[in-house]
């Protein structure tokens, strides 16, 4: 414990300096230029150096686990050790893993065909680390959200600057703990809005944030100021489908777990769910019974994660109560009591476009269920919406299933489960239109955070430019038959 409280005292002493002396937008613009800096004086690592890197950084993150679960549990006011070891460290040690196997692959040059017209000359494309990259990082997922995108940034070879949640701050501390043996590579970065928003302004050389729309819409301009590219990770109402021959009993498992870890606090959560008419009752009669049985012992609820703050228990219940009063009817479980911020399951029916659990993102244990005549009302109600951060079906039809591949858009699709594509390390991860814009996750992560550089080589004896100057009309008339027609 004695290491443990030397490394929290040090990150104490990191946050307070950064609250007397990061203040302002000249003082992250001198923090920038201090990580340009060292950037500069290294503008390639190697890959044995970045494999060390990765190395610490995994070996820091697992001293650290106990610290970060119990710092997690705090920020929340409860959250469950099983929501964040399955969905925050776990998939931060495995991405780690994944990005060492992966690599030396990744960083190998890619040759490309030469046209008969520039033989013998030889092109490949060597992948050059960007600079320095920003990371701005919500509160629900603070370690597997920043572990991520810096542990990618890291391997492509740049420096991080890295914007941690105010929401989150006893988790803050601990990850700072592990960032501070890698400080010649990643910078901290804590504060409020305003913070943010000088962040944001930062003449990155790409940023990425994790958010809402609306805040994304907000970094994505600020962004643009500098010609900033960006990776915006952003949400929306992601849909669930049930279709006819979807087994029930699974399909409510399937998306209880969406609407159940976390307390639904997760950007690809089901937002609302779409069932064939008859089937309506009965799910939510499975669905509440099923919470009933996992999540309540003797009338109260256990082990379920809290929501974050006072601020949004209190959009919820506003999200609620907007519903009720423009006709909603709310089913729920009885006589179930909670503490805290803990928030018990709502599923809601006859809900209409006006009210504004159909226009926000949830962000909770609320769920809308709209029940359809047909199948193919589905993609009416799809596609008449913002395009979502993920898609889910329960069904086995295959016809089904690649009906709703080829005509609706979203970020990603799922047959017959929901969240668990984020784990795939192998797989890009990202929105489309209000859901968000670019990739991370995988080797598309490193081509994210890599400059692409063709470099293109020309044998010193080849005259090729001394016969196009001397034998323009010739070159013309030969390159004209040959290439023109």
């Amino acid at each position: 414990m004695g290491n443990v409280g030397n490394k929290m005292e040090k990150v104490v002493e990191l946050n307070q300096w950064q609250k007397e002396h990061v203040q302002t937008a000249c003082d992250l613009q001198a923090l920038f230029d201090q990580v340009q800096d060292a950037y500069l004086q290294t503008p390639f690592v190697s890959y044995e150096d970045r494999i060390d890197l990765l190395k610490k950084f995994k070996s820091q993150l697992l001293l650290a686990k106990k610290d970060l679960l119990e710092a997690l549990s705090n920020d929340y006011g409860y959250r469950s050790s099983f929501d964040s070891l399955i969905c925050d460290i776990l998939p931060a040690v495995s991405h780690i893993d994944y990005t060492i196997s992966q690599l030396k692959s990744w960083m190998k040059p890619n040759r490309r065909k030469v046209d008969l017209l520039l033989f013998p000359s030889r092109v490949k494309v060597e992948y050059q680390p960007l600079g320095v990259v920003g990371v701005i990082v919500p509160w629900n997922f603070p370690v597997v959200l920043s572990v991520a995108p810096i542990i990618t940034a890291l391997a492509a070879g740049n420096r991080v600057m890295v914007k941690l949640s105010e929401y989150t701050p006893r988790t803050n501390q601990v990850i700072e703990g592990i960032f501070s043996h890698l400080s010649e590579h990643i910078i901290t970065v804590q504060g409020e809005g305003e913070i943010a928003r000088y962040f944001s302004a930062l003449p990155f050389n790409h940023l990425i944030f994790t958010g809402s729309t609306q805040v994304g819409k907000l970094v994505a301009a600020a962004a643009a100021q500098n010609l900033t590219p960006v990776t915006l990770e952003l949400g929306g109402k992601s849909p669930a489908i049930l279709a006819e021959d979807a087994d029930i009993n699974a399909a409510v498992d399937a998306i209880l777990l969406g609407k159940s870890i976390n307390a639904g606090q997760i950007c690809v959560a089901p937002d609302y769910l779409l069932l064939p008419q008859h089937k309506e009752q009965e799910f939510i009669d499975r669905y509440l019974t099923r919470y009933n049985k996992l999540y309540v012992k003797k009338g109260r609820m256990h082990s379920s994660t809290h929501i974050i703050n006072n601020t949004h228990y209190q959009r919820l219940q506003a999200l609620l109560n907007d519903a009720q009063t423009q006709g909603a009817k709310i089913h729920k479980i009885e006589k179930v009591e909670s503490e805290g911020r803990q928030m018990p399951p709502y599923l809601l029916t006859q809900v209409t476009e006006d009210m504004r659990v159909m226009k926000e993102e949830i962000f909770g244990p609320i769920l809308p269920v709209i029940s359809y005549r047909t199948f193919n009302e589905v993609f009416d109600i799809i596609n008449s919406r913002p395009r979502p951060l993920a898609l889910y079906l329960m069904s086995n039809d295959k016809q089904k299933q690649q009906s709703i591949v080829k005509n609706t858009h979203s970020g990603g699709v799922v047959f017959n489960d929901t969240l668990v594509h984020v784990a795939v390390d192998d797989a890009p991860f990202g929105g489309i239109g209000e859901s968000g814009m670019g990739h991370y996750h995988g080797k598309e992560g490193f081509l994210t955070f890599s400059k692409a550089k063709t470099v293109m080589s020309t044998p010193r004896w080849l005259p090729r430019s001394a016969w196009l100057l001397r034998f323009r009309k010739i070159a013309l008339y030969v390159l004209g038959k040959l290439y023109i027609r």
